[in-house]
């Protein structure tokens, strides 16, 4: 239950908006989403797939950059392994998805 708790409150921190008068608030979010199985689950697929999406633009990003560079083999590499440590993660990040559908 922990791990969820850092999850959700990490959801939150993404799913927050300004009112009119320039205050933080969380839409149509309360606390008491922590009682449902069904919520919690919703929140945990929506954190893997928002982290799978970040994963999947870093990745692109490193590769782009690493195309681009061609006077520094040494910083070229470093990115195209920057790019496949996030291709790991994409992946068990996928697999950790398809085990919560089930």
């Amino acid at each position: 239950m922990a791990s969820f708790k850092l999850l959700f409150i990490s959801w939150i921190s993404r799913n927050r908006k300004e009112n009119d008068i320039g205050e933080k608030e969380v839409f149509q979010m309360g606390f008491n989403m922590l009682n449902g199985k069904n919520e919690e689950k919703k929140v945990l697929k929506d954190v893997l797939v928002e982290a799978i999406e970040t994963e999947e633009d870093l990745m692109r990003t490193y590769l782009i950059t690493a195309e681009r560079i061609h006077d520094d083999d040494e910083l070229k590499e470093r990115l195209e392994n920057f790019a496949e440590g996030n291709a790991k993660r994409t992946k068990q990040l996928i697999d950790e998805l398809n085990e919560n559908k089930e």
